[in-house]
């Protein structure tokens, strides 16, 4: 037997930082929104520890926490929350016409709010040894590397964050980077030198991962290459975490989004609709449109202003 077809005015996919204030926003416009979780309900905040620059959380604030404090403030206002993950788009027509792994949906509007992945390297090596010492969460898996040597590559916020949060746990942590400077905030990296004199850090800048190393118990070792000399050195350790960005979830997407490598183009300007898409009443908020802030403040406002944009749209 078949499941009946959801419809909504307002249909939002994904449920981080932008989908969570675009359903708040939206509920309050009494459009009834849809919002469809995905499989990684949350988004990335989900994987963050301490976030110490969400505005009026004085005292910092626990990712997980801070995103379940999105969900509540979304259900307040009666938003339906479902959980599937959509794995087809038809945005020829309106209704726009979305296929999850659990049911069908069509709605008036659409906001995408899909969030963005970790990156790897691509090592066959890497492959090999993903789930054994190789990750892409350092607070996902750090706890598995208490006591022992682990390294970090990657010279962004989110190499310098997983540094810091590991070099509370592993005995020492190998910071891995093609160059001699980090593109991370200037107080992160304040902080990074602070564990590097305290000895629990070690950098190894102008180098490059060239293979994870290991045997059937897992990983044992990396070994990494200078780009400078082409010298290799190998490394003793137990964990690998890779930590050089993000790309953005958008493939069911493509061929009906105008994009610029994975990220959803949107009109922005002075003239309001500033979250639209290419296609009309189709929408994009978050890290799915932003490759410069990627930030959960920037998130959030995008996910309001889609909604609004939605409203307005819907208005016309």
């Amino acid at each position: 037997m078949s499941t009946p077809t959801l419809h909504a005015q307002v249909l939002i996919l994904g449920s981080g930082p932008a989908g969570y204030p675009a359903a708040v926003y939206a509920a309050r416009a009494n459009l009834k929104p849809v919002l469809i979780t995905g499989i990684a309900q949350g988004g990335q905040l989900m994987t963050t520890t301490e976030v110490d620059n969400w505005p009026a959380d004085v005292d910092g604030v626990m990712g997980p926490e801070l995103m379940a404090r999105f969900q509540r403030h979304a259900e307040r206002f009666n938003t339906q929350i479902v959980f599937d993950h959509i794995n087809q788009v038809d945005l020829s027509q309106r209704p726009f016409t979305l296929t999850g792994d659990s049911g069908s949906y069509t709605c008036d509007a659409l906001i995408i709010a899909t969030g963005a992945s970790a990156k790897y390297l691509g090592l066959p090596s890497e492959q090999s040894f993903m789930g054994r010492g190789v990750s892409g969460c350092a607070t996902c898996d750090g706890f598995f590397y208490r006591g022992q040597e682990v390294c970090v590559v990657g010279g962004g916020n989110t190499a310098v964050e997983e540094a810091l949060y590991l070099s509370n746990i592993a005995s020492k942590v190998h910071l891995i980077h093609r160059r001699d400077k980090f593109r991370a905030e200037p107080i992160l990296v304040d902080k990074l030198m602070e564990r590097v004199k305290a000895g629990t850090m070690q950098l190894h800048l102008w180098h490059t991962l060239d293979e994870v190393l290991g045997d059937d118990s897992g990983v044992t070792g990396v070994r990494i290459r200078n780009t400078q000399s082409d010298a290799s050195t190998d490394i003793a350790l137990k964990g690998c975490f890779i930590a050089i960005g993000h790309q953005p979830n958008t493939d069911i997407f493509k061929g009906q989004l105008e994009m610029k490598d994975g990220y959803i183009i949107t009109r922005g300007g002075l003239n309001g609709m500033a979250t639209m898409t290419s296609v009309n009443g189709v929408f994009a908020a978050g890290d799915v449109q932003d490759h410069v802030y990627r930030q959960a403040i920037t998130s959030a406002g995008t996910g309001c202003m889609a909604a609004l944009d939605a409203q307005r749209f819907l208005e016309q």
